[in-house]
């Protein structure tokens, strides 16, 4: 039997270059006693702090386990020491600022979440996505309240009302702004006076004001009027016949029994695109927004004094022009001020580049600077720091922009030692430390396609799309030589055999080669290298990429007619015409014994040839999108691809098996290079970051992989196709369960189920050994021999709780909803008793709730009605003991300050910080005099 082959496993090591994701929003937080120096972006899959003032990364957020769903939005508490972040795949992770660990996450949504906010308490939150469902959820229990279903498009905004903390305000791409009443999950009422999509809406601090954001460039202002001592249940639901309007009596109609919004006017701005961010200041004061270039424009709100003010005037001028009227009798009239008089326009300023995300904090309660942290869609983090009451020339920028490429990286290569890296971009080339991931050096290039380090990495060649070829020094990064070696773009760059010089080729249909030349350097008086051209190979389609074999002999040459040439290296005659393939070809490898050569194409295939005679020996259908870069492992007939499916693919080339698939870029991935040793593995993609893969120790079966793949896909047909008919959730635009089914909820249904069937087997055996050992004098104890029963050292009963309770919080109700009604009797009378035992008392009654509510009808049919009211009465029993025992608490921790704030005469918890506070600043200030004092 021959020895089988070993692979080993890529996993992923670092991922960097990438500022801020263009597609997440940004947040100034609330973190260490500062609201205006850090600010909190999306990484891809992690989540950045930055520091703005010394531009330094100060934390990196990362979910749990294997998280590759890129973040789509953020938002934090009032207090700022939770951070909810929204991701592709619809979970909801909560993390703690302080210790930067992750608290819960949620799995509500289906698709990608776009909105998230938090209530003014911090006890809830409400997420948006983009299928329009509007989930809430209780932070405190960790599981999810209700999904409020109205909207018909992406959710863009949600919004807590202060005043009403049971109001929630949503927008969305349908047009329309709904306003629910949350004590009884339904939208009361719609506004529908916009003609295109809401894509945000910022409401005052006196809650008294809506401003929206559309399409165009109106900005839509209403005013909110709340109805108080309403109650919410004389909201009318659809079920409702009546259809209540206004009457003679003035009575009120249906939608404005707890608010009234009318608009008012609208506020035009200077930008003819759509809003994307609208920020409202921390005292109302001003409105920021911008659309999707440069400009930034700010709004001063008038208050109520200042209205009063205008209006008195405005009433003075309307008095004078009617006095002057002489066909007019009335000797004054009633002023009514419109949105443009309320709201102002205070300045306007332009960022460097286009914005695709906002946000806006006071610097001090004192002063009237403003800091405003703007994502740009170039990979930057600009902080402006303005006084809106004056002119734009007083507004300061800096950047955060060092680490990282404005564009997407389409080209690399390694050092001989792997220990260093060359990456371009669209206006740089960067060189960076493997080891830190740092940029060492950058060189300024127009739009480099391709690179190469000369031997000895003294040197960097650099191919352009205007047809240059330029040779920088690495060390001091000077441009040693700069030449125009084809009409269009050079598309390819590598060394010649033996290393004496390169080849390049470009979209003038032709490959050049070109010598290594020294010349003396008349003012360093020191050789440096210059290149000269020695021959020109003219082909009748333009050049995608090229190779030499390893032993020299053959050049091979990919072409835009979708076929591959191949050419003797010395003659440059022609050999071979290698043609499968039905679009162009992207890239070309060949393997280091010079016996294969593989091609990768827009077709989406990947084709494995032999170099001696051309024939073909596999198609393989690699990607399920453009095939951009194949590149084998040295010494070795394994090879990479990767492809606009977002992919990185390892394949043998013997056995044409998939090895293994690497996932972590959120969009198409341009090239994948892997070292010279083969240990490390860089890429690149189109949302701007480079990853690097290191080969590990563990070994990799193909087979083992190809089964885990098809089993992860089949339980999310699965879940995905799995759907319960939940009592009370069969009416359309009615409120339904906030969880979805997903793998976690069914693995631990089929661990309840597990446990249950354990308690089922003890019991019987319980019950056989009692009655073997009824007539005996000395009673023996029944005891376990199960062998998890043994190890926990706890009976059966006790293993079903503990089962409910390594369940998540947040999938409990999923994973009880999936359990088939024979479980449930027993369940129940499981946790009848552990109600009546008074142990775990909120979690046994949140189960028995559930599973009543859910199963009522089949309960009522099938459970004795004496077993019923046992359970009501055990499960009152335990909560009124439970309140008692909190109840006790709370007035002994309120005696206990009442004890101390007699003793001390200070106010604890509140009157202590506030003048520790104080103590510190006059502190800080004396320390600030004395430098000044000593200065002088």
């Amino acid at each position: 039997m021959g020895l089988t082959k070993q692979y080993l496993r890529y996993t992923s090591s670092s991922q960097f270059s990438v500022i801020a994701s263009t597609r997440c929003n940004v947040i100034l937080l609330n973190y260490r006693n500062s609201t205006d120096r850090y600010a909190a972006v999306a990484n891809c899959e992690h989540v950045c702090i930055w520091d703005t003032k010394t531009q330094q990364r100060v934390m990196m957020l990362s979910g749990d386990g294997d998280v590759t769903a890129e973040v789509t939005c953020m938002a934090t508490n009032s207090d700022g020491k939770y951070l909810a972040i929204g991701r592709t795949d619809g979970s909801v992770q909560i993390s703690d600022l302080s210790t930067g660990n992750d608290v819960v996450t949620f799995n509500g949504h289906k698709t990608a979440v776009s909105a998230l906010v938090y209530d003014e308490q911090g006890l809830r939150l409400a997420t948006g996505s983009q299928d329009g469902d509007v989930v809430v959820w209780d932070l405190v229990d960790q599981k999810g309240l209700y999904r409020l279903k109205g909207h018909k498009g992406m959710v863009t905004c949600c919004y807590f009302v202060k005043k009403h903390n049971n109001i929630l305000i949503t927008s969305s791409k349908d047009t329309n702004i709904k306003w629910w009443d949350l004590d009884v999950q339904f939208c009361f009422k719609t506004l529908m006076d916009h003609r295109a999509e809401v894509w945000q809406f910022s409401v005052n601090s006196n809650e008294d004001r809506l401003i929206t954001g559309s399409a165009d460039s109106e900005l839509r202002v209403y005013n909110i009027e709340f109805i108080e001592n309403v109650a919410s249940d004389k909201v009318m639901t659809n079920d409702d016949d009546d259809d209540v309007t206004m009457d003679d009596e003035g009575d009120l109609q249906t939608e404005d029994r707890l608010v009234k919004c009318s608009k008012i006017g609208s506020v035009f701005r200077e930008g003819k695109d759509r809003v994307v961010s609208l920020r409202m200041t921390s005292n109302g004061r001003f409105l920021v927004c911008h659309g999707n270039r440069k400009l930034v424009e700010i709004f001063r709100i008038l208050n109520d004094e200042e209205l009063t003010k205008k209006r008195k005037k405005e009433a003075k001028k309307l008095k004078r022009k009617l006095e002057k009227n002489e066909d007019n009798d009335e000797g004054g009239g009633e002023v009514t001020l419109e949105a443009s008089d309320m709201i102002l326009k205070s300045s306007t300023f332009y960022a460097n580049f286009s914005i695709t995300s906002m946000d806006v904090a006071r610097v001090s309660a004192n002063k009237d600077d403003y800091v405003i942290v703007a994502i740009l869609r170039n990979n930057q983090l600009q902080v402006l720091r303005c006084d809106p009451k004056l002119m734009k020339e007083t507004v300061r920028k800096s950047m955060i922009s060092v680490n990282g490429h404005r564009s997407e990286s389409r080209s690399a290569c390694f050092s001989a030692d792997s220990k260093k890296f060359i990456t371009t971009g669209s206006e740089t080339a960067k060189l960076w430390n493997r080891e830190s991931q740092q940029c060492i050096r950058t060189f300024p290039c127009n739009r480099p396609t391709c690179c190469l380090l000369v031997p000895g990495d003294l040197q960097l060649i650099l191919g352009t799309s205007d047809g240059h070829v330029e040779i920088y020094d690495v060390g001091s990064g000077d441009q040693l030589q700069s030449t125009m070696a084809h009409v269009g773009g050079v598309s390819s760059l590598i060394l010649l055999p033996g290393e004496t010089g390169v080849a390049t080729g470009g979209l003038d249909k032709t490959v050049r080669f070109h010598q290594f030349q020294l010349e003396d350097d008349t003012s360093t008086k020191l050789k440096r290298l210059q290149m000269a051209e020695s021959r020109l190979l003219s082909l009748e389609e333009q050049v995608m990429d090229i190779k030499f074999t390893a032993d020299g002999k053959f050049i091979a040459v990919a072409l835009t007619d979708n076929s591959i040439l191949i050419f003797y290296a010395d003659t440059l005659r022609f050999k071979l015409k290698l043609y499968e393939h039905s679009l162009p070809v992207n890239s070309i490898s060949c393997s280091d014994d010079s016996e294969l050569i593989v091609s990768g194409s827009r077709d989406r295939s990947v084709i494995i040839w032999g170099l001696d005679f051309g024939n073909k020996h596999k198609k393989l259908f690699a990607h399920d999108n453009d095939v951009t870069k194949v590149e084998f492992v040295p010494e070795t007939h394994l090879f990479f691809s990767c492809g606009k499916d977002k992919m990185i693919k390892q394949w043998d080339a013997d056995k044409f098996i998939l090895i293994q698939v690497l996932k972590g870029h959120a969009d198409a991935v341009w090239y994948v290079l892997p070292s010279y040793d083969g240990d490390l593995l860089l890429s690149s993609g189109n949302d701007k970051s480079l990853r690097l893969w290191e080969r590990t120790q563990e070994i990799v079966i193909p087979d083992e992989e190809r089964e885990q793949e098809r089993e992860e896909q089949t339980d999310l047909n699965f879940a995905h196709n799995l759907k319960i008919t939940v009592p009370g959730e069969n009416g359309e635009g009615k409120a339904q369960m906030a969880s979805k089914t997903t793998r976690e909820t069914v693995a631990g249904a089929e661990k309840i189920m597990d446990a249950v069937e354990l308690h089922r087997e003890e019991s019987g055996k319980e019950e056989e050994f009692n009655r073997n050992t009824t007539n005996r004098e000395n009673e023996i104890q029944y005891r376990s021999n199960h062998p998890i029963l043994m190890a926990y050292k706890i009976d059966a009963a006790r293993w079903v709780l503990q089962t409910l309770q390594s369940i998540k919080s947040s999938d409990l109700e999923e994973a009880l909803l999936v359990i088939p009604f024979s479980y449930v009797c027993d369940l129940l009378k499981l946790l009848n008793k552990f109600v009546g035992e008074k142990y775990q008392v909120e979690l046994s009654c949140r189960c028995i709730l559930f599973l009543l509510r859910i199963h009522h009808g089949q309960i009522t049919a099938n459970v004795p009605v004496d077993q019923i009211a046992d359970l009501q009465v055990n499960a009152k029993s335990a909560i009124q003991t439970l309140r008692d025992r909190v109840g006790f608490n709370l007035a002994a921790l309120q005696h206990i300050r009442r004890q101390v704030e007699l003793k001390d005469e200070i106010s604890i918890f509140a009157d202590v910080t506030d003048a520790y506070k104080e103590k510190k600043k006059k502190k800080r200030k004396g320390d600030s005099l004395k430098r000044n004092i000593l200065a002088l």
